[in-house]
């Protein structure tokens, strides 16, 4: 991004004045480069979460939160979610643009023939306690790749980092599955290659050898759409971790295993989680009223999962694909009666006409409906982290290549705001009051 010759920052402190040069994005706020602050100045800035600082340039994804925007490479995200696929948005998200047919059906081919998991891993899954969390069993296996793959854990071989890519995002899949399958005590059921990348995992998850099982083109499609839907979401936590990872110099896969790691938390890749969690304690549709009581108490610590987003002030465009999603899906399996799919629907009446849910902006989210397609699909809440993590996967790889082409990436180093100690020399032991 090109500095622009024309535009200042005029900073004054103490007896000093700095004039910091700004630069132009192609879209959204301008930026104050400031890196030169420190030599020039002797300052940091403060910014605990990083809300207020560009730590990377970037031309992958592009979010307006006051708009309700969000565009992969461009192209917005409703327009994605209806005409096209997720291999095809994964190709975009990599290389920059739409592939023509041959680009497309060479990419599709090549992680349609790399879905499988070395046999050996087989044992690694095996060392997990049975009872243990299907994420903690993905950060691991997703680590322990770069040990199955030695051709392709050198950063500075631009054919590694595509064999890497590739490997990854057809793996992950099989990866996340197989957690599932060893969670509930079923045999791993091994990817199909005359299957789309969302009716494979569907398989992998639910098919058993004593049975066929034929996926349903809905649920298909639904799944697809929670992959697209959360592909990539410009610098959120778990996608800095990847770039902070990254650029240490460490190998793709441990990259990945960071990313997955961050993700594990609640206040990121668990939302969908939790609002199903909420929508199970509230439990019926008489108890609503109570809890949106709450809610308005500024005093009751209860907050209502699932509405509103720290990054949209408008309507979450992933909202409105997600609801056609998940109407067609409880219609297809008829369980529009469930208690939990009831208290759902209520509450959604309520945000979208609650003068107070309007005012604030607290429309239903994309965590909101994921949570009720995946819930109604039958995988546990267990899943649904992990779920979201195959589907970032390619935008936490994207990142990661971007950030590697870079020329002017160096290692990631915040500073801080010390409040500790100054030097004091140390006591013997024998004359501490």
């Amino acid at each position: 991004m090109p500095t622009d010759a024309f535009k200042t920052a005029k900073l004054s402190f103490g007896d000093k004045t700095l004039d910091l040069p700004m630069q132009s994005p192609t879209a959204g706020p301008d930026v104050i480069d400031i890196r030169k602050l420190y030599a020039l100045g002797d300052v940091f800035t403060y910014d605990p979460g990083f809300t207020s600082t560009a730590a990377c340039e970037s031309a992958i994804t592009y979010i307006d939160g006051d708009k309700g925007e969000l565009l992969y490479r461009g192209y917005p995200i409703d327009q994605l979610a209806e005409k096209s696929h997720f291999l095809e948005v994964c190709y975009i998200l990599l290389y920059g643009e739409l592939p023509d047919t041959a680009k497309l059906d060479d990419f599709v081919s090549r992680v349609t023939n790399h879905t499988m998991l070395h046999e050996q891993m087989h044992f690694f899954y095996r060392g997990f306690r049975r009872d243990a969390h299907p994420m903690a069993i993905i950060c691991g296996v997703q680590g322990a790749m770069s040990s199955f793959y030695h051709d392709s854990i050198d950063i500075s071989d631009p054919w590694q980092r595509e064999v890497a890519t590739i490997r990854m995002i057809a793996k992950m899949p099989t990866i996340v599955a197989w957690a599932y399958k060893y969670s509930v005590g079923q045999p791993f059921i091994y990817p199909r290659n005359d299957l789309d990348y969302a009716s494979n995992f569907l398989q992998m998850c639910f098919a058993v050898p004593a049975e066929d099982y034929v996926v349903n083109p809905i649920l298909s499609r639904a799944m697809d759409r929670i992959f697209t839907l959360h592909a990539d979401h410009e610098q959120n936590a778990s996608t800095s971790t990847v770039r902070l990872a990254g650029s240490s110099g460490a190998n793709p896969f441990a990259c990945i295993a960071a990313g997955i790691a961050c993700l594990w938390g609640p206040a990121h890749g668990g939302a969908n989680q939790a609002c199903l969690e909420m929508l199970r304690e509230i439990g019926t549709v008489d108890r609503i009223p109570e809890y949106i009581a709450r809610a308005k108490d500024k005093d009751d610590p209860f907050r209502l999962m699932g509405f509103g987003h720290r990054v949209y002030k408008n309507f979450d465009p992933r909202a409105k694909v997600m609801k056609e999603s998940a109407d067609e899906v409880l219609g297809l399996l008829g369980i529009e009666n469930n208690p939990t799919l009831q208290v759902a629907k209520e509450l959604e009446r309520i945000a979208l006409e609650d003068p107070y849910f309007v005012e604030k902006k607290l429309y239903p989210n994309v965590d909101f409906y994921s949570g009720i397609i995946l819930d109604a699909m039958g995988f546990p809440t267990s899943m649904f982290t992990p779920i979201f993590a195959l589907a970032r996967t390619v935008g936490w790889i994207a990142q990661w290549k971007e950030m590697m082409e870079d020329p002017t990436q160096k290692i990631g180093r915040p500073r801080q705001l010390y409040t500790g100690e100054t030097s004091r020399d140390y006591v013997d032991i024998e004359n501490r009051a």
